[in-house]
């Protein structure tokens, strides 16, 4: 097994110094490219056919990653903060240290190379807002990233995060991804993520897609979200896994819930599966998501 890295920093610091018609093409070729398998998989292509048009710069402004346009001097300050050998050292160590635990299972990895990286948050867009500056992806087999807007605070929780998307790389080598993906998947891949994070690097690096949820919501959350298990397409499922606010960014249907909801019924609901089972968290990230909720029907009316 094979965990590699791209160096941000130095193309970030190319792009700060590049002319402005040069930085979006040193962003799309140096920064993205070695991602074009994930980028495949979700049909972004790394330029546009035309100006204007749907590619790898738009769809990452909207997930809240730093457009290159606004690299410059400014950015400074931020690019030397994401620099350390440490950072991407326990980046890396928190990503190997969750692929391992797997095999220590005797569950055997379908793909052997890995590659991450460490972007930069745009702090003024909303999904960098609610998600308190940093966020993570690694749905995709054989890709993790990271962004964060690089306080103290948020370089400390990127290794969690980091870890917390090693667990979907792993969970969807196993299990077939579908554009008819059910809420119920998602709550159980996300709950087992948040779990895993936090069975590695301990509960004082939940992620705020959990803690944010106030605990005596909790009830009310989780009888609405139950209704909406087999809720397919993300334009349905939005509102139930992100709550009201994000969904009403993407003009899709609301469901009366706050930020995150789902997530944080996802993280108690694994949490329940785990110490009524006693099934490891590595066993349970690769078993599928009705074969969970079967087991925790009594979950829903507590």
């Amino acid at each position: 097994m094979i965990v590699k890295r791209v160096y941000s920093p130095d193309v970030y610091r190319k792009i700060m110094t590049a002319a402005p018609e040069k930085k979006e093409d040193i962003y799309r070729y140096e920064l993205m490219l070695p991602f074009q398998g994930k980028w495949d998989c979700y049909h972004i292509p790394l330029k546009a056919s035309k100006k204007g048009a749907y590619d790898i710069i738009m769809a990452n402004d909207r997930l809240g990653i730093f457009p290159p346009s606004k690299v410059d001097l400014t950015t400074k300050d931020w690019i030397e903060a994401i620099s350390s050998e440490s950072l991407w050292d326990a980046c890396q160590k928190s990503i190997e240290d969750a692929l391992e635990r797997f095999l220590s299972k005797g569950i055997e990895l379908k793909v052997q190379e890995y590659l991450f990286s460490v972007f930069l948050a745009n702090p003024e867009n909303a999904y960098t807002k609610m998600n308190e500056g940093y966020c993570g992806d690694g749905g995709i087999p054989g890709f993790v990233m990271g962004w964060l807007v690089p306080t103290e605070s948020n370089l400390k929780k990127l290794p969690a995060a980091l870890a917390h998307e090693a667990n979907h790389n792993v969970r969807y080598q196993f299990i077939k991804w579908t554009k008819d993906v059910t809420l119920g998947e998602m709550l159980v891949g996300e709950g087992l993520a948040e779990n895993y994070a936090t069975a590695i690097h301990g509960e004082a690096f939940l992620g705020p897609w959990v803690s944010k949820t106030d605990p005596e919501l909790l009830p009310l959350i989780k009888e609405i979200i139950y209704d909406g298990l087999n809720a397919t397409g993300f334009e349905n499922i939005t509102a139930y896994l992100y709550g009201d606010e994000m969904a009403r960014m993407q003009c899709f249907p609301e469901a009366g819930l706050p930020y995150c909801a789902g997530y944080a019924v996802g993280y108690h609901l694994i949490k329940y599966y785990l110490q009524k089972t006693g099934i490891s968290i590595e066993e349970a990230t690769i078993l599928p998501h009705d074969e969970i909720l079967r087991e925790v029907e009594e979950f829903w009316k507590g």
